[in-house]
């Protein structure tokens, strides 16, 4: 387990539900990625860097809705910037993307 943290700062982290609407290969990248392109509604659209290649074909990806942090700062990877973070969780080797059960409103909340 990592830090403790505190509730002031877990409501600090702003994760949102995104659908994604364009996915192209990363081959810049030093480990096999795609580059996303995410809808988030009203907060608009955000693109992110993913290393999901082993298990997400591209077009099994596209409006696709996934959870993100899009309160982190822009990161610059090779020539592209990610500005958001997809969420995953992580089984051995593999990034498994959480997704909301049910269709949900783009820039929906998770709490």
């Amino acid at each position: 387990m990592n830090d403790i943290i505190t509730f002031d700062d877990f409501i600090k982290i702003d994760l949102r539900i995104g659908t994604i609407i364009e996915v192209n290969d990363f081959p810049e990248a030093r480990k096999p990625a795609y580059q996303l392109t995410i809808d988030f509604g009203d907060l608009g659209i955000k693109k992110s860097s993913a290393q999901i290649t082993k298990l997400y074909k591209k077009e099994d990806l596209l409006q696709r809705q996934i959870v993100a942090v899009i309160n982190f700062p822009k990161k610059q990877i090779a020539k592209f910037s990610s500005a958001c973070l997809v969420l995953g969780a992580v089984n051995g080797n593999d990034v498994i993307l959480l997704s909301p059960e049910s269709k949900v409103k783009n820039g929906s909340v998770v709490s």
